[in-house]
């Protein structure tokens, strides 16, 4: 008999039992501040000398400044030696999802309003961007793709790639993807020092404009710390997925909730359905599932500590409990998703119907997967062209529209008891008074 948590929305005290279930720890680094904040502050001071001795210290090999390096040959050569299997799903997945980034492109603009003065926005990318990707437990060429081609659709100048390599071993696969995603040079090198190169630049490595991809607890750490010197994407927490179920195959819904759960025993994965019956089927498909994972008992350490299976009355009621949720992963495996669509305000991705498991956005349909997880999704979006790209304010006036606005500007300024800013405005006026 599965384990996995029972809610039912007709309990009297479901809501409370909801928020119980979401209120899951967010390993984002607060017991490692301190540490974190050392690491930081002895890379910022001796550069590549102390970034050598952590990455000695926590991934076990004597680096020097010229053996961390990675170069574009070094990328190419790992290209050429992963195998045509893996070559073509690369360049698939990265000419896809070059493809749905194009679409987020986003341009100048201006109009002319009816006193004369003309408005406007000027869209210009990052110069420098830091990827961080992870290593250790597992290698994630899927994440330099989706760090790295917004990135360079948004026209960023230099994309610079730092991957932990505990006991000094690169994953050729990794530099095969930042070859094919167009990474310019790449360090191996990882960590809270990472994040610190990134930030402050070494005699090496060179300071960034903004730091993104996920990372461990200590990576959060110092992310959330360097914020401010430099820019980042989020703060990722652990995998989270949604399933919205009706009548659909049990082996397959019950695959699609363990696919969040492999992740790490903190992920969390959650079942909704109108019927008992689905919920207790998948149930007896989730445990079959697990006999024959390789990684079982991850899978089963985060479904009954943090899973839930989740019945409702209808739709509506699914939905609500959707938006309180905001996940991450949002599947509609309905006969008729379009009908309960419009009612979702919160989600990080949403696979619409039946034959759309969220491994396909993972790595290839095209949107991006670095998404918002721990409920960030009811104010916060997917990584995008948009967060390689800033927008700067453009403002062109004629005399005869500060004329027609600028004796309000200056009442507001003596208001506020800025008389300087009142001045500036006020010294024009006479001016335009003299000419006309």
């Amino acid at each position: 008999m599965s384990k996995i948590l029972r809610l039912d929305s007709q309990q009297a005290d479901f809501d409370a039992q909801l928020e119980a279930l979401l209120c899951r720890e967010a390993d984002t680094g607060a017991d490692v501040q301190g540490l974190v904040a050392d690491i930081l502050a002895d890379v910022k001071a001796r550069g590549n000398a102390a970034l050598c001795e952590y990455t000695e210290r926590f991934d076990g090999w004597a680096c020097s400044a010229e053996t961390i390096e990675i170069t574009p040959e070094r990328m190419a050569k790992a290209w050429d030696a992963v195998s045509q299997a893996d070559r073509d799903a690369l360049q698939l997945a990265a000419d896809r999802i070059r493809a749905y980034h194009e679409h987020q492109r986003q341009e100048d603009w201006q109009y002319t309003d009816a006193i004369g003065m003309t408005l406007g926005q000027r869209v210009t990318p990052l110069d420098r961007v830091g990827l961080y990707v992870p290593g250790g437990k597992a290698a994630y060429p899927s994440s330099v793709l989706m760090n790295a081609v917004p990135a360079q659709v948004a026209g960023v100048a230099e994309i610079v790639m730092v991957v932990p390599t505990p006991g000094g071993e690169i994953n050729e696969l990794v530099l095969a993807a930042a070859h094919v995603s167009g990474v310019q040079r790449g360090f191996a090198v990882g960590g809270a020092q990472a994040v610190a190169a990134l930030a402050y630049g070494t005699e090496t490595i060179p300071a960034v404009d903004k730091i993104v991809g996920p990372g461990n607890k200590f990576v959060a750490a110092a992310k959330r710390q360097v914020f401010g010197t430099c820019g980042i994407d989020m703060i990722a927490g652990p995998s989270e997925i949604v399933v919205v179920a009706d009548k659909g195959n049990p082996a397959w819904i019950a695959a699609d909730f363990l696919s969040q759960a492999e992740h790490d025993e903190a992920a969390q994965s959650i079942l909704i359905s109108t019927d008992k019956h689905l919920l207790e089927q998948v149930a007896k498909a989730i445990e079959a599932h697990l006999s024959v994972l390789p990684r079982s008992k991850i899978a089963r350490a985060s479904a009954e500590g943090h899973g839930a299976l989740i019945h409702v009355q209808n739709w509506d009621e699914a939905a609500a409990v959707v938006n309180v949720i905001a996940p991450e992963h949002l599947e509609l495996a309905l006969e008729d998703p379009d009908a309960i669509l419009p009612s979702i305000r919160h989600a990080g991705a949403i696979f619409i119907g039946h034959f759309v498991p969220e491994a396909l956005g993972d790595y290839i349909a095209g949107p991006n997967h670095v998404l918002p997880t721990n409920r960030t999704a009811r104010f916060s979006s997917p990584l995008g062209v948009y967060d390689f790209q800033k927008r700067s304010s453009l403002i062109r006036a004629t005399a005869a529209a500060v004329e027609a606005i600028g004796p309000q500007a200056a009442h507001l300024a003596h208001r506020e008891g800025l008389q300087a800013h009142a001045l500036t405005l006020e010294l024009r006026l006479k001016a335009a008074e003299k000419e006309s």
